[in-house]
């Protein structure tokens, strides 16, 4: 039960004071040892406690997957593999893996999708695995979704077939690699946000995302601003505050 609903269960006079006190959560916080769960994450930022799998075992993600489900807390786990999806799963049934995203996701409350929607832009196939992780984050957060995918600046004909689409949207995630050009490219066509996600997708003197992560840091577009190398998750937790403004 959330602190809210304790409150409000106290005031109604259905539950007493000290039965309130003895199940309100301890300053948000669940320890498990090896993990400590920020419980209060939502209610205080807007953004919920997130499973960041990579660098983690299998064990370690399906136990704290488990104790979030336990508490009511709706579970997504980026950077996972399906080792850990198969754990995970068989401590909650209902769990949902994208293999492309490498996402882990379990939906508790279904809230409405946002009027307003989110586009995601990515620049070529390759740089699908980023755009999926920041689909999987948005929708994840309760966000409308309108994926633009393989519109990079090689065939900028097909860019701009979508872009009435694109112009409609909130807020927009453009992800590219190579040298990252799209981003700024988008952000002069468009009267919106505009968030880059550098990838590392390309060859060499790409040096693994960083030439498009210093062109989208350069880019002479106003209004467009940069996450970190492949950070679809961040994009997208920027992109859900901004929606829901």
């Amino acid at each position: 039960m959330s602190p809210k609903e304790l409150l409000e269960k106290y005031k109604s006079g259905e539950i007493s004071l000290t039965e309130a006190l003895e199940q309100f959560p301890d300053r948000g916080i669940e320890e498990m040892g090896f993990a400590t769960i920020d419980t209060d994450r939502f209610s205080r930022t807007g953004l919920p406690e997130v499973i960041y799998a990579s660098g983690k075992t299998v064990e370690q993600v399906s136990l704290i997957a488990e104790r979030m489900y336990q508490k009511g807390i709706d579970v997504l786990a980026t950077r996972a593999t399906p080792e850990m999806f198969e754990a995970v799963k068989k401590r909650i049934p209902g769990a949902h893996y994208n293999k492309l995203a490498q996402t882990i996701t379990y939906k508790q409350s279904h809230t409405p999708n946002t009027k307003g929607y989110i586009a995601i832009v990515a620049a070529g196939t390759s740089d699908l695995p980023v755009a999926e992780e920041a689909m999987e984050t948005a929708q994840f957060l309760g966000n409308r979704v309108e994926k633009v995918y393989d519109v990079g600046v090689a065939g900028i004909h097909r860019l701009f077939h979508r872009l009435e689409l694109i112009r409609n949207a909130r807020v927009i995630i453009v992800v590219a690699g190579m040298e990252g050009a799209l981003a700024s490219v988008v952000g002069g066509l468009v009267d919106k946000p505009v968030i880059g996600v550098p990838t590392s997708i390309g060859y060499g003197a790409n040096f693994e995302g960083l030439s498009a992560l210093l062109s989208m840091l350069n880019s002479c577009a106003s209004g467009v601003s940069v996450v970190n190398i492949d950070n679809g998750f961040g994009a997208a937790c920027q992109a859900s505050l901004i929606n829901k403004l």
